[in-house]
């Protein structure tokens, strides 16, 4: 069985490996299932501990109306669990990277907010859901780093007095406008589309891939996708692995 598992493995590698090298214009689409294999932890898997620390689910405290009700509860949470600001660049996103400086890939669209895709080097990055590494106070507009709010004690303040906020989308706040446009351009325009580390479960982010209109639909996910059965290339093995086996 792990024969015939390594062959099918070999032959996938094969083929996305060939449209790779047939793509002009690819783009990948990427969700938490990069970034877990960088030791960041998806938060809506609740560890063992999860509810002797936390009275609230993570997305009602990670919401627009609990953070101004609540700040001193969200920002606990949001130090302990999005806040990983050891974590390094994993495979995957180092052959994007390379992908991009080869010019196959013109475009990340992510809905992570660790800034991994950054650091290993890609440029063209559509943060859907802003950034842990932006963050500004709420009165004067000052911009704060993460390791600023990571330090700081209880809700951090700007010296003005104001609250400083992460520049990440909360539940029951809309996309920034710019991030989505050019997100909806570059899957628009891309021959291949590669879906990769998410579920599609994530809305209004997930619904982007509507535009794609390419020729070449590749999956990459362990669970199954709401795009599974109109993908031209289904793997279904983690992301990792399948980067680390390309060119």
């Amino acid at each position: 069985m792990q024969r015939k598992r390594a062959f099918i493995m070999d032959d996938t590698i094969i083929q996305f490996q060939k449209i790779l090298s047939e793509s002009e214009n690819a783009v990948f689409f990427g969700g938490a299932g990069v970034s877990t294999e960088s030791g960041i932890p998806d938060f809506r898997s609740q560890d063992g501990l999860y509810h002797l620390k936390y009275k609230f689910p993570p997305e009602t405290i990670l919401s627009h109306s609990f953070f101004r009700r609540n700040p001193e509860e969200f920002f606990r949470f949001y130090k302990d669990k999005m806040l990983c600001l050891s974590a390094k660049p994993n495979i995957c996103h180092e052959k994007l990277a390379k992908l991009e400086r080869r010019g196959t890939l013109k475009c990340v669209v992510t809905q992570n907010i660790d800034g991994l895709h950054t650091a290993a080097g890609s440029k063209n990055v559509c943060e859907l859901h802003g950034s842990v590494h932006r963050n500004y106070c709420m009165r004067c507009g000052k911009s704060f780093t993460a390791e600023f709010i990571k330090n700081a004690e209880g809700i951090p303040r700007c010296e003005c007095g104001g609250v400083i906020k992460p520049d990440i989308v909360l539940y029951e706040e809309p996309l920034d406008d710019d991030t989505v446009e050019r997100s909806v351009r570059a899957i628009s325009a891309a021959d291949t589309l590669i879906i990769g580390g998410t579920s599609l479960a994530v809305y209004p982010a997930a619904g982007l891939i509507d535009y794609f209109r390419g020729k070449h639909l590749i999956v990459i996910n362990l669970s199954p996708t709401p795009r599974d059965q109109r993908a031209d290339l289904l793997i279904t093995e983690k992301i990792g692995k399948v980067f680390e086996a390309i060119e």
